[in-house]
């Protein structure tokens, strides 16, 4: 799903040679890229590629050790995160407490203060995920996918204006994760901005620009149709984009 690129838009977020390492293994090596208003931009690569650091670093739980990062043009920090909806790879949510427990225990952590508004909010954010006949259950018994779903709603509770989701759609069916993009492209239509980390190229099409990254790096950066294209060859597949940046091809 392409969008052209409109440079006179202010970019939400900003990454200018961003390095991080944990201890002597190098994570993020001067990693570049930018996203604008109402993009659903795509953070592509295999596991370890650095994409969940980078998400990390987005949402202020990391601070690049050299580089920069901004969102909004500010540094991130805990103060803009009421504007940030972050779904990580790995659950934070509480297993013993029900999916609405969940959700409206986030939703303070948010700043819904008010209870009417806050019972809306969350009723909307588990509308949206369709659970609410599992509404009241505990966590434990959930399948992991409807976990996940929880952990979307959890991001998406306060209407931020900037969605950040890593790996969202692991452990969801085929007809929901096609219901998931349909909401997503809703949302990006009314300004939205949502960066997603994943590794499928099922992903990948629905976004209107991507990053491939390798080894903490940009290998290529364009929108589905550009990467395809620069290839070569006709009818080139995204995975077939994706492996012609890995082997170290270059842009047509």
């Amino acid at each position: 799903m392409d969008r052209p690129n409109d440079p006179g838009r202010q970019p939400v977020f900003e990454a200018t040679n961003v390095d991080f390492s944990y201890g002597s293994l190098k994570v993020l090596d001067g990693l570049s890229m930018q996203v604008s208003r109402g993009e659903i931009f795509g953070v592509l690569g295999a596991n370890g590629a650095g994409k969940t650091t980078l998400m990390r670093l987005l949402v202020g739980l990391l601070k690049p050790q050299s580089g920069e990062v901004r969102v909004f043009g500010e540094r991130p920090s805990p103060k803009g995160a009421r504007c940030i909806g972050y779904m990580p790879q790995l659950s934070a949510l509480y297993l013993e407490l029900s999916a609405e427990q969940n959700i409206d225990f986030f939703a303070r952590m948010y700043g819904l203060s008010n209870a009417a508004e806050r019972r809306e909010a969350v009723q909307r954010a588990i509308d949206w995920v369709a659970l609410s006949e599992r509404r009241k259950e505990p966590l434990l018994r959930l399948s992991g996918g409807m976990r996940q779903r929880v952990s979307l709603a959890v991001a998406l509770v306060h209407r931020p204006s900037l969605l950040v989701l890593d790996e969202p759609t692991v452990g969801l069916d085929p007809d929901l994760r096609a219901g998931f993009w349909d909401r997503f492209r809703d949302m990006a239509a009314s300004t939205t901005t949502l960066i997603i980390s994943s590794h499928t190229m099922d992903d990948a099409a629905h976004c209107h620009r991507l990053a491939f990254i390798q080894e903490g790096r940009v290998i290529a950066q364009g929108s589905p149709g550009e990467l395809r294209a620069s290839t070569g060859v006709p009818n080139a597949s995204l995975e077939d984009a994706f492996l012609h940046f890995v082997r170290g091809g270059v842009a047509s």
